[in-house]
Parts: C-alpha cells; sequence; structure tokens
C-alpha cells in the first residue's frame, strides 16, 4: 500500500470496523426475553437524551376536499421549541375509522414529496422516478396517510446552512447536546401517534410507519423505540453498518455513536419482532448494497424464526437503484391484514 493510503484516515476506519464483534450481536442460543431487554437498553442509551414530554397541542390549519380524500393540514408540539407540521390524508370511502401509515421522505426537498407536489425544481423528477408519492399510495391502499416534515428538511430545515436539506449542522449540535438527529426524529414518530389521538377519523391502536433512504432509516429506529407501531416497511436503508453508512459518505443524520460496539442494524430487529417487518431495497443500489441488505436480512430471519414468528418477515428486492418499490412491497404490507 502506498503512504498516502496510511495517512488518510478511511483505512484504519475500515479496518477497525471489519474487526469489530458487537458486544450485543444476536445469539439464538441466549434468551430471547433478557436479550431483547439488554438491547433495548442499550439501544435507548446510544440513541440519546430524549426531550421532555409536553402536549401535543394539535392545530388544525385548514381542511380541504381533495375529491377521493379529506386533506387536513396540522401542527403539533413535539417538545418545548420544537412543532411538526404535517398532513393528514383520509380516505372517503364510508369507514367510520382507518389505520394510518405514517411516511417519512429521505433527504429531499421535504414531506411534499410524499404528496407527488413538486415546489421546488427536480421535484418532478424525484417524484415520478421512484415511487415516491407514498401518501398516494397509501390512500390508494386504504388506509389514511399521515405525512410528517422530518427534522432538518424542508420546512424544518435549518437556517444555518442554505441547502434544502440541511442536516449537518443540527445533527452535529445534537451530538453536543447528548442528543442525536435520528433520536430526535424517531421522538416526532412516536409523538406523532400521540397526535393522531385527536382525529376521531383515525383508530391511533392501527399505525404502521414506512419510508425510504432516511425516512427508511428513521421507519426502522422508530419501529424499535415506540412498541404501538404495528408493522414498518423501511426501503433503502437496513443494511450492515459497513457495508452502508462505514463504508462511504452519508449524511451524518444516519449515526448512533458508539453503536458499532454493541450492535448492527439487523440485531436491533430483535426490538420489532415478532411485529411484522417489511424490508425493501434496490437489487442496483449502490449507497445501501445488496450484499450488506442480504447479510441484515439473514440475522432478522434468524431473530423472527427465534421470535415464533418466521412469517412476519419478508424482503423486497426491487430491479434498480436507490428507490421505493411500490410493487410489490404494498401487497406484501397488506397481507398481514394489521392496519
Amino acid at each position: 500500500m502506498s503512504n498516502a493510503e496510511y495517512i488518510k484516515p478511511d483505512l484504519c476506519h475500515e479496518e477497525a470496523i471489519k474487526l469489530i464483534e458487537p458486544k450485543l450481536k444476536f445469539d439464538a442460543s441466549r434468551d430471547f426475553d433478557g436479550y431483547r431487554a439488554e438491547l433495548r437498553a442499550k439501544f435507548l442509551e446510544l440513541l440519546g437524551d430524549m426531550p421532555e414530554k409536553v402536549p401535543a397541542n394539535v392545530r388544525v390549519e385548514y381542511t380541504e376536499d381533495r375529491g377521493d380524500f379529506t386533506e387536513k393540514r396540522f401542527i403539533f408540539d413535539t417538545e418545548k421549541y420544537a412543532s411538526v407540521p404535517c398532513h393528514l390524508w383520509i380516505p372517503k370511502d364510508g369507514k367510520e375509522k382507518h389505520g394510518v401509515v405514517i411516511c417519512l421522505q429521505g433527504h429531499s426537498s421535504g414531506m411534499h414529496i410524499s404528496m407527488g407536489r413538486a415546489l421546488y425544481d427536480g421535484d418532478d423528477v424525484t417524484i415520478s422516478g421512484g415511487d415516491r408519492d407514498f401518501a398516494r399510495q397509501i390512500v390508494k391502499e386504504g388506509y389514511a396517510a399521515l405525512v410528517l416534515e422530518q427534522r432538518a428538511f424542508g420546512e424544518r430545515r435549518s437556517d444555518k446552512m442554505k441547502d434544502k436539506t440541511t442536516c449537518p449542522h443540527p445533527s452535529m449540535v445534537a451530538l453536543l447536546i447528548g442528543r442525536t438527529m435520528v433520536g430526535e426524529r424517531v421522538w416526532d414518530v412516536s409523538r406523532a401517534i400521540d397526535a393522531l389521538e385527536s382525529f376521531p377519523e383515525i383508530d391511533a391502536e392501527r399505525v404502521a410507519v414506512m419510508g425510504n433512504s432516511g425516512g427508511g432509516t428513521c421507519s426502522f429506529y422508530a419501529a424499535c423505540f415506540d412498541e404501538r407501531i404495528k408493522i414498518a416497511m423501511p426501503s433503502c436503508a437496513v443494511c450492515t453498518y459497513r457495508d452502508s453508512i462505514a463504508a462511504m459518505y452519508h449524511c451524518a443524520c444516519n449515526y448512533i455513536p458508539n453503536a458499532a460496539k454493541y450492535f448492527d442494524m439487523g440485531d436491533l430487529a430483535a426490538l420489532i419482532a415478532p411485529r411484522p417487518l417489511v424490508m425493501v431495497c434496490g437489487r442496483e443500489d449502490k449507497i445501501f448494497p445488496l450484499r450488506g441488505v442480504m447479510e441484515t436480512y439473514g440475522i432478522v430471519e434468524e431473530i423472527y424464526k427465534k421470535a415464533g414468528a418466521a412469517e412476519n418477515c419478508k424482503l423486497v428486492i426491487g430491479e434498480g437503484g436507490h428507490r421505493f418499490y411500490a410493487d410489490p412491497s404494498w401487497d406484501i404490507f397488506g397481507s398481514f391484514g394489521l392496519i
């Protein structure tokens, strides 16, 4: 190897993560309940300090008839100095109450992508090129859709940065104060479930979460965090740390300090099992490579077998890159009949 390879910071990290044996790596010989309890405690510790809970204080800004569905734009409080803008789409199908899917965009210009609404240059391409109009799909499937703006995206982008997706600065400040950006996003999803109790059209006992890329990451961790989520469908996000966020540049919002010392992403499926988990990936995804996804899914399968729910984990491999694959993902999601 050349001297330059030793001088740069990458090689030592790449080799170090290969050598780590996570302290809480899944072991099928262990008592499952004891393992889950230990893993959950460490996951919550590393996810960072959570905000102090405040009343949701839901404020509906408008209600619009959109033909096949009713749209409610509302804002709720998630902590003392943070509020979350949302759009709730409720199908007009005669049902008194609907199960709801919380949908989370990844790195993009904002939650409007989930609604198929182009606000900025390039949005049309983003929407049309990867099944990213989640809310449209959800309502078509007969569920209500909660479109939630994640921290540092869209309307919640940081004023300290000029890009449309402004995670790096707030993610680093979160670390300074003992938090993580992904932990804050997970907290917002959990508080959104509380906020949904304000809507009589919604059955807050039937809640799912899905998203792609950064939205998939938050979907997965949110299901680990909040057991009220009945089914999770993360897309282009669940992979070995070694092959994905440690192998190439990813936004700072993806990282949980010290995580690799204790678990890999697949191990955390023990915090979701036996609840259904539908993992979606792209065969040609360059940033969450298939080899890492397949290794992770192998661990997930072992965990679900141990949990006595082998039929509750599924893997969808789309014939393309880093995007969502509506077909056949929604059919598999619906086959569980949970929401």
